[in-house]
C-alpha cells in the first residue's frame, strides 16, 4: 500500500478508481477542480463509502502547477486522468482545451519528476491521436462498418495523425508521456483509451455517448443520431479499464516508456444505434424514437482497438460483454435517476 494521486479523482473513471484504491487500502489525494457535471456527487459518494478523512481533496486546476506540485509530494503512483474530454469543446473553445491538456499534462509531468520519489505515472490518452485514418479500408455491413485489411483492430503502430484541437491536445500530453520515460526515465506508461462507460459515468450528448443515450431514454429526452447509426466503437466497461491499470503498475518493469490501446478490441463491439439501439428498448421494454442528422466533421465510421500487445505483455484482455456491461450501466441509472434530476 502506498501514496496515490489521482488528478480528475472527482470524475467518472477517477471516482471509480479511487473507490478502488481506497478498498485496498491505499492512501490516495484527489486533484481536481470538480467543474465537470457529477464531480460533487462522486465525491460525496466516496465520502459515505469510506468515511471522511480516508482520503485527501485538492480542489484545484491544472494550470496551478504549485498546488500540483505540492499534491504530487510523496506519491508513488500518479493516474493522470484530468483534462478536457470533448471533441467540440474544443473546437469551441481552443484555449481552454490546450491548457487543461496540453499544459496540464506537461504540468503533472513535471510534478512526477519533481517529486523525487520515481514515481508510477499513468496517462489516459486516446484512440482519437489516429485521426480519421482515412487511407484505412472500410466496408459496410447491414448494421456495422467494419475494417477491410484490420481484422485485429487499429494497432500501436498506426501512424499518428492529431486532427480538432482535442486530439492536437491529447496527442501532445501523449507523446510528452512517452518522452519523459526517455529523456528523464520516468516511469510512464500511455493508455490509448477506447469508448469507455460504467457506473457514475455522467454522459452528455457530446461526451460519453453510451451513458447519455441510456439517460436520454430513461428519462424520455430526444436522441439524435449523427450519421447513419451503423458507425462502430469497441466500448469497455470501467472495471474492465481498471484492471488494465492494475496490469500496467503491476506489470511496470515491462510497461514502463510504453504505449498500448486499451479497448473492448475486435469482440466487443457495437454500432452506435444500429446495435445499441435494441439492446436498449429490449432493456427500457419500449421503442425509441430518434432523429437523424448530419455526419459530425471527423467522425469515424469505424475505431476498433487492436489490444494484443496489451494482452501480450500485461496478460490483460477485457472480460464483460457488451449486453452484461450495458445491462449493469442500465440497472445503475435506473436505480439512481435523481443523480441526474440537472440534466
Amino acid at each position: 500500500m502506498g501514496k496515490v494521486l489521482i488528478t480528475g479523482g472527482g470524475g467518472f473513471i477517477g471516482s471509480n478508481l479511487a473507490d478502488r484504491l481506497l478498498r485496498e487500502g491505499h492512501e490516495v489525494t484527489i486533484f481536481d477542480n470538480l467543474s465537470r457535471s457529477g464531480g460533487e456527487s462522486n465525491v460525496r459518494w466516496l465520502r459515505e463509502g469510506h468515511g471522511d478523512g480516508t482520503f485527501r481533496l485538492v480542489r484545484a486546476d491544472l494550470r496551478d502547477f504549485d498546488a500540483l506540485q505540492r499534491a504530487a509530494e510523496g506519491a508513488q503512483r500518479i493516474y493522470h486522468l484530468a483534462g478536457q474530454v470533448a471533441v467540440t469543446t474544443s473546437v469551441r473553445n481552443p484555449r481552454m482545451d490546450f491548457e487543461d491538456n496540453a499544459l496540464g499534462t506537461f504540468n503533472a509531468l513535471e510534478a512526477a519528476r519533481l517529486a523525487g520519489d520515481d514515481p508510477i505515472f499513468l496517462y489516459t490518452s486516446t484512440n482519437k491521436v489516429y485521426g480519421g485514418m482515412e487511407e484505412v479500408a472500410v466496408e459496410k455491413g447491414e448494421t456495422s462498418y467494419h475494417y477491410a485489411n484490420l481484422p485485429h483492430g487499429v494497432p500501436e503502430s498506426q501512424p499518428l495523425d492529431f486532427h480538432s484541437p482535442y486530439g492536437c491536445s491529447k496527442g501532445a500530453g501523449d507523446q510528452y508521456t512517452r518522452d519523459y520515460a526517455r529523456i528523464y526515465g520516468l516511469r510512464t506508461v500511455v493508455l490509448r483509451q477506447s469508448c469507455i462507460y460504467g457506473y457514475r459515468q455522467f454522459g452528455i450528448e457530446d461526451q460519453g455517448w453510451v451513458a447519455w443515450f441510456i439517460i436520454a431514454a430513461l428519462k424520455g429526452r430526444s436522441i439524435s443520431i449523427y450519421g447513419d447509426g451503423k458507425q462502430v466503437r469497441d466500448v469497455l466497461f470501467v472495471d474492465d479499464l481498471l484492471d488494465a491499470y492494475d496490469a500496467a503498475v503491476h506489470n511496470i518493469d515491462v510497461a514502463a516508456g510504453q504505449v498500448y490501446n486499451i479497448g473492448g478490441g475486435p469482440d466487443i463491439t457495437m454500432s452506435i444505434w444500429a446495435e445499441f439501439g435494441p439492446l436498449l428498448e429490449k432493456l427500457l421494454g419500449r421503442t425509441i424514437p430518434v432523429t437523424y442528422a448530419d455526419w459530425r466533421p471527423g467522425d469515424q465510421r469505424i475505431y476498433i482497438s487492436d489490444i494484443r500487445k496489451a494482452a501480450r505483455q500485461l496478460g490483460w484482455v477485457p472480460q464483460i460483454s457488451v449486453e452484461e456491461g450495458v445491462t449493469r450501466l442500465f440497472t445503475w441509472i435506473r436505480d439512481n435517476q435523481r443523480l441526474f434530476s440537472h440534466l
